[in-house]
């Protein structure tokens, strides 16, 4: 028992890891009622603060995937980690919608080496037919840190203010950072990723990467419509208060938490029986894909129950997104570049959703059904230009080999 808790410890750390980097990005959305009130900003000016939070995270998350390729977890995640945790504090003395964003910038930043670190722990400690659990853990952090962070940051808010909130951010910070001085002396850590097949650095001209890239960031964009764009829609449009809103916002990552883990056990079952890849793959995608337009009827629900089901729902097809493509990449590639491709991935996730303004605006415009429509729309989109991606892939290999 005590070796098989040691053998899961670096993933359980990243876990861990995810949890934090979505505590800390996701108290700004479950307080934003509060905060567009008494700071006196509007939803598009919102949108933009969590833009200068994606611009950051696009070029911070291949940037510390390449570090933590290069020179290791240990060292790459300690700064990472540090930085990130003076940023979200740091969101306790802003005031304006660019100390807001300046903020956000310098925590999406550090928080890009969250994903990339969590797929090299994943692939370099782990065996093959354990990776896609493996990683469902790593990552299921960040679901469950946006189920507890209305848990959490509620009651502080109430009883010391939003700005309290970002303060407790900086102990949780500086408590993970002990932890990893700890968990990191793991010899897997220390050494290179284990190495089954040699290849190139993955290029960006590459149709597996691109396609890889645009199932990941179209797939996911619900994950960050919902978690950003939800408290606002409820709390506008339906007249939900900060407490109510703190009591029930929990349960949509809720589906993002089980999907992580639902769609990593049907994938490793997958492997274990010696399924063809691609065909698990591509049927994986069309059923995602299916599953995420009953996003679009959110509008027209006025039972709460219906409307966080269908919340739940988006958020558990877009884990299944996340899940499908990371580990269709890291098959196909080699495992000294998780970190990168990671980073790729949540890089193209955060440079689409720079479209945080636009639904900013439509949600002051009261146009909810386009909004929820486009953010619907995103899932099919994503698996067919993974599709066409395979397709043009194909092709030249049989272009190749003739």
């Amino acid at each position: 028992m005590l070796r098989a808790a040691k053998w899961w410890m670096p993933v359980a750390a990243m876990t861990l890891l995810s949890l934090l980097s979505y505590v800390d990005r996701t108290i700004l959305a479950q307080l934003s009622p509060t905060i567009l009130r008494e700071e006196g900003l509007t939803a598009e000016q919102y949108g933009w603060i969590i833009d200068a939070f994606s611009v950051a995270y696009l070029v911070g998350s291949p940037v510390w995937g390449h570090v933590v390729d290069r020179f290791g977890l240990r060292v790459g995640l300690a700064g990472a980690v540090a930085l990130w945790t003076v940023a979200s504090a740091s969101h306790a003395f802003a005031s304006t919608a660019a100390t807001f964003a300046i903020a956000r910038a310098a925590l999406g930043f550090g928080e890009g080496a969250t994903f990339p670190a969590g797929l090299r722990t994943a692939t370099q400690t782990l065996r093959p037919d354990q990776r896609a659990r493996g990683l469902a853990i790593a990552y299921g952090g960040g679901s469950l840190g946006a189920v507890l962070t209305p848990i959490i940051a509620t009651p502080i808010a109430l009883r010391w203010g939003w700005r309290g909130t970002f303060v407790c951010t900086g102990f949780f910070g500086t408590a993970w950072l002990a932890l990893w001085a700890l968990v990191s002396r793991d010899a897997r850590l220390k050494g290179p990723a284990r190495l089954e097949r040699p290849t190139d650095t993955p290029r960006l001209t590459d149709p597996t990467v691109w396609g890889f890239m645009a199932a990941y960031a179209f797939g996911g964009l619900p994950l960050g419509f919902v978690l950003y764009g939800a408290p606002i829609y409820l709390g506008r449009h339906l007249g939900w208060d900060q407490a109510t809103l703190g009591h029930v916002l929990w349960l949509p990552p809720l589906g993002w938490e089980v999907g992580y883990f639902f769609w990593g056990w049907i994938l490793d079952r997958s492997t274990a029986r010696g399924a063809d890849s691609s065909h698990v793959f591509g049927r994986l995608f069309a059923l995602l894909s299916a599953l995420a337009l009953p996003l679009a009827l959110t509008p027209l629900a006025s039972a709460r129950g219906t409307i966080l089901a269908l919340l739940f729902l988006a958020m558990f097809v877009s884990a299944g997104f996340v899940i499908v493509s990371l580990t269709e990449t890291t098959r196909r590639h080699a495992e000294r570049h998780a970190g990168y491709l990671a980073g790729l991935g949540v890089g193209a996730w955060s440079g689409l959703m720079m479209v945080m303004p636009v639904f900013g605006r439509l949600f002051d415009r009261g146009d909810y059904r386009a909004a929820f429509a486009m953010a619907a729309a995103c899932p099919p989109i994503g698996w067919l230009l993974w599709l066409t991606a395979t397709a043009r892939a194909a092709r030249s290999r049989a272009l190749v080999r003739f």
